[in-house]
């Protein structure tokens, strides 16, 4: 049996005991008790999370053993220090411990008790700069769903905790397993540790239904050129109407747009598959390899090589 035990405080985000679902559908799907979980807190008892709930815990102490254990994050974590008794804990656990894990802004706890030093660690990107300059020795991603150093295992805010369990999940009892519980957990896929926190149509943020149609018709078509005068066709507007109403509403021009619909749909491609660049760059609607290296470079400041070595070199089988 595997024991994991949630390290929880006053003020914890709600989300994070969320992901305890993924353990509790592993164990259905492998219809025997793999994963034990406790909730943990300093003193025991009662805590409050963010939203006000409370949650039953056990208090921390000399025998409070776990082979994996997750740290939660809170919704202001420069606002709230974290306990000196949580933080000798995980400097003792750490060495001992499977895993040592942190959701969302949990890796601030993990930094804070020196477990990050000289490791790669990710956060919710609004606090990656926070995190980075309190604590330099730290090589802080802030692009990332998760990552996997070592015994460390960090992940970016709210949902991205989901897929760092689903992660863990795979990790000890294979991808067949893990797929079966993303599956009944209705979880759309499941996400690489090397993917972007950030999703192009969340940032365009189209406030009409006319922008929003266009630019899906554009990710459901980037294998094929797309003019200015087909998405206006989407859009039921003239191209001229379409491209002042375009540009008012995301900020950007509609070619620009589309290389950022390309860029997101390439990196995923090349993250979650083996496909030869070619076939990436020609799926995406690029013009050849060569055109989709000097985007990625524009766009990511790394070539689609770098991204694919990145992935490899941290995904939880390795």
């Amino acid at each position: 049996m595997h024991r994991i035990g949630y390290l929880l405080a006053d003020g914890f985000q709600l989300m994070t005991i969320a992901t305890q679902s993924v353990f509790e559908f592993a164990n259905m799907v492998t219809r025997e008790p793999f994963y034990a979980i406790d909730n943990y807190s300093v003193a025991g008892g009662e805590v409050r999370a963010s939203m006000g709930l409370t949650v039953g815990t056990r208090a921390l102490g000399p025998r409070s053993q776990a082979d994996t254990w997750i740290v939660s994050g809170a919704i202001q974590p420069l606002q709230r220090p974290s306990p000196p008794e949580l933080l000798a804990f995980i400097r003792r656990q750490g060495p001992r411990a499977r895993r040592m894990a942190a959701i969302c802004t949990g890796s601030f706890v993990l930094a804070e008790a020196g477990l990050l030093a000289g490791r790669r660690a990710t956060t919710h990107w609004a606090y990656a700069r926070d995190m980075q300059g309190l604590y330099p020795d730290v090589q802080v991603e802030d692009d990332r769903i998760y990552i996997v150093d070592g015994p460390i295992w960090t992940s970016a805010g709210m949902t991205a905790g989901m897929d760092l369990a689903l992660a863990m999940v795979e990790k000890d009892l294979g991808d067949e397993i893990a797929r079966s519980v993303a599956h009944k957990l209705v979880m759309q896929q499941h996400r690489s540790g090397g993917q972007s926190q950030h999703s192009e149509l969340l940032a365009l943020a189209p406030k009409s239904d006319r922008i929003q149609s266009a630019l899906e018709y554009a990710r459901g078509n980037l294998h094929r050129p797309l003019s200015v005068e087909e998405l206006a066709q989407a859009a039921h507007l003239s191209p001229r109407q379409f491209s002042r109403v375009f540009a008012r509403e995301t900020g950007q021009s509609p070619a620009k747009a589309v290389e950022s619909l390309r860029l997101e749909a390439a990196r995923l491609m090349i993250e979650q598959s083996s496909h030869p660049l070619e076939v990436v760059a020609r799926e995406t609607g690029f013009r050849d390899r060569r055109h989709m290296r000097e985007a990625f470079m524009r766009g990511f400041g790394i070539t689609p090589q770098g991204v694919r070595r990145g992935v490899r070199g941290q995904t939880p089988a390795g």
